[in-house]
């Protein structure tokens, strides 16, 4: 690099290949999470990635955009509802429940005699 504009260059450069990278991943994501599509649908909007690849993700945001959108969000709301059940699930053991799965860990050998004392003495206190 000669120069600070090869440097700025090469930098811009990097920036759109990783957009770019992000955007393909983002509508391949978006391909297989969409269930009214065929397999075949699906098949040539990949193969368009490939041959097209700036023609056709611009086609692809445009057609298929606020449906794209509507999946990101559903799948998020999922994922969240997903967690918030798992931490009310694990929250809501009394005491000796905790205890109970503790001892069980214990027996299996997944956790040692010290670590077993720790999680009895948390979930007592």
């Amino acid at each position: 690099m000669d120069s600070f504009l090869d440097f700025l260059w090469v930098i811009l450069v990097s920036f759109a290949f990783i957009a770019y990278l992000m955007l393909l991943f983002s509508i391949i994501t978006d391909l297989f999470r969409d269930h009214k599509s065929s397999g075949w649908a699906k098949a040539i909007w990949v193969v368009f990635l490939i041959i097209l690849p700036f023609l056709t993700a611009l086609v692809y945001l445009i057609v298929k955009g606020d449906d794209m959108t509507k999946r990101s969000i559903a799948a998020a709301q999922h994922m969240k509802e997903s967690q918030d059940a798992y931490i009310r699930q694990v929250a809501g053991k009394s005491g000796p429940e905790q205890i109970a799965d503790a001892k069980a860990l214990l027996d299996s050998g997944t956790i040692t005699e010290a670590e077993f004392q720790a999680l009895k003495t948390k979930a007592l206190g």
